[in-house]
């Protein structure tokens, strides 16, 4: 959405250089827009010649009441067409810029969702909760304020200068000393606003990923008696953004005050200059005849107008800064490698055939090669993948579910290459069991099995010895969790998705850790349940540290530490 004529912000500016691609999509229709906004000022010199001549004639003499009337009418027809303009410009902008705030956080959800899940470049999710929620909105006032307040300056003084030094090379003068002193300190000061604005935005983010950092990890810390440790951290870190917001209010305040300064000395010095000259107490600074009553009352209408765009402009300054502060970390997160989610991530129909798998050659680079050995596991074999933390062995179970492409190397399920056209329908016979839980906006019920009955429900959660979870919450199967399964602990919750898991009845079931943070009586009878699925045919993948669990297993695979080669 940039125009040609804010090509002078930044040009070796790698941020304004990508706010200018963020917005660029409705230049044609920002470009008029901004046309509009530029008429209501332009007009208000037609309506200051009015107001001078009517002034003028009345100082004179007695104008007759026609005359009176036609000016009048004149004054407010010009008045209304200038409301008029400004309010439709106004509207006009602000909805080419939510319209393109809009399309570009649907453009980064997109992107976002289209990640696999074990991507390690990943980025922090309450940092960029914060960037779509919140921060992507300072490019509202920046399009709608900034870049309009911008062309406003670049046209609206130039034209009043022209007419000042047409009536008098003083006031000319005057404005032209005056009005570029305006810009050079504003690009002074702009540059603390800049840094400030960074500051502040990255305060806001770091506090967003603490706070759900510590939601994650609340029951753990009261546990520990770490609250006050917490709570003081929190407040530590809420000062620091009080301070680095003040900073940017600071160097805005200080903007206005430059402005304002100058503003002031060159509207006074044109009227004194006008004042004298109608007393005919200086007789210099006009062409060739002295400034008239009507001249100097236009001139005097004039002067706070050549100023008022750059009031505007000050008054928009820090938009500029913190919309470029907020382009800068939009920037970095597209420059994030992205790798994307296998297939096309929607319902599919089951992939036919024996669900066997088949790797050969697994490499993935993070940014260091994880090589894994090659495995050939049968329908309805049980394979224990063990090693140390770091070793691999969730990626291991992202690749063979189709979450995460290799890097190098194949893998073939049920007789096919598992590529993005096979993925789908490689998923859809699976049960995925994941270390972190994440539960979906709805209730109990919603996030294991919608549509299910009460005693199929009942079934699958007596299978993974899960009914006492869900009898002591508030509300039962209709309980909201929320995202990170407040209620449950880290074990309930994995209990929750394998009772999910049994009621799909998968033929291909991959559990991480799926008895971690379990005490060893529930750990025992999940394992059994997990027996008794591989008795029945379900082909079983788990990743583990509990070597009573990996020993159940017809088959073991020990991944080595990260970095050193398979035996």
């Amino acid at each position: 959405m940039m125009t040609d004529t804010a090509r002078n912000m930044g040009k070796s500016d790698p941020a304004a250089h990508h706010l200018r691609e963020m917005c660029g999509r409705d230049a044609a229709q920002l470009r008029r827009g901004e046309g509009l906004w530029v008429l209501p000022p332009l007009l208000w010199i037609g309506q200051s010649a009015v107001v001078a001549a009517i002034f003028a004639t009345l100082l004179q003499g007695t104008p007759g009441l026609p005359w009176l009337i036609v000016m009048t009418g004149l004054f407010l027809l010009i008045g209304l067409v200038r409301v008029g303009l400004e309010t439709h410009a106004a509207d006009r902008l602000t909805r080419l810029a939510r319209a393109g705030v809009r399309r570009l956080r649907d453009d980064l959800v997109e992107r976002e969702t289209r990640r696999a899940p074990h991507d390690p470049a990943r980025p922090d999710s309450a940092a960029l909760a914060v960037l779509l929620a919140e921060k992507l909105d300072h490019l509202v006032p920046y399009i709608t304020r900034y870049r309009p307040a911008m062309l406003r300056v670049m046209v609206v003084p130039l034209t009043i200068l022209v007419l000042a030094f047409w009536l008098s090379w003083a006031v000319g003068l005057v404005l032209l000393i005056s009005g570029p002193l305006i810009p050079v300190f504003q690009a002074l000061v702009g540059l603390a606003a800049r840094d400030a604005s960074v500051r502040q935005m990255a305060e806001i983010g770091t506090l967003n990923s603490a706070l759900l950092d510590r939601l994650r990890g609340l029951v753990d810390i009261r546990l520990l008696g770490a609250t006050e440790r917490m709570v003081a951290g929190f407040r530590d870190r809420a000062e620091a953004l009080r301070g680095s917001t003040m900073a940017v209010l600071r160097v805005a305040f200080l903007t206005s005050a430059v402005l304002e300064l100058f503003a002031a000395l060159g509207v006074a010095m044109v009227a004194v200059y006008v004042g004298f000259s109608l007393l005919e107490l200086i007789d210099f600074g006009y062409w060739q005849d002295p400034l008239t009553v009507g001249e100097g009352i236009f001139l005097l209408l004039l002067a706070p107008a050549f100023f008022e765009p750059m009031r505007e402009l000050a008054a928009a300054w820090h938009d500029k800064a913190a919309a470029l502060a907020v382009a800068d970390e939009h920037r970095a997160l597209q420059a994030r490698p992205l790798r994307p989610l296998p297939g096309t991530g929607g319902a599919a129909d089951r992939l036919t055939g024996a669900p066997a798998i088949r790797t050969r050659g697994l490499m993935v680079d993070h940014g260091a090669p994880l090589r894994f050995p090659d495995l050939d596991i049968a329908a309805g074999d049980s394979l224990a993948i063990t090693g140390p933390s770091g070793s691999g062995k969730t990626m291991l179970l992202s690749l063979l579910a189709g979450l995460s492409a290799p890097d190098a190397g194949e893998i073939e399920v049920a007789g096919r290459p598992l590529d993005d056209t096979t993925t789908d329908g490689w998923r859809a016979r699976l049960a995925w069991v994941p270390q972190g839980v994440h539960f979906l906006s709805g209730s109990l019920r919603h996030n294991l099995a919608p549509g299910a009955t009460a005693e199929e429900l009942a079934d699958a959660l007596g299978r993974a010895h899960a009914q006492a979870v869900v009898q002591r919450l508030p509300r039962g199967l209709d309980t909201r969790l929320g995202e990170l399964g407040t209620g449950v602990s880290g074990g309930e919750a994995r209990r929750l998705m394998l009772a999910r898991a049994i009621h799909a009845a998968p033929d291909v079931l991959i559990a991480d850790e799926p008895t971690a943070d379990l005490d060893p009586e529930t750990a025992q009878e999940v394992t059994q349940q997990l027996l008794a699925l591989s008795q029945q045919g379900v082909t079983l993948i788990i990743a583990t540290h509990d070597m009573r669990l990996a020993n159940r297993m017809t088959h073991r695979l020990e991944l080595p530490p990260f970095g050193e080669e398979a035996g």
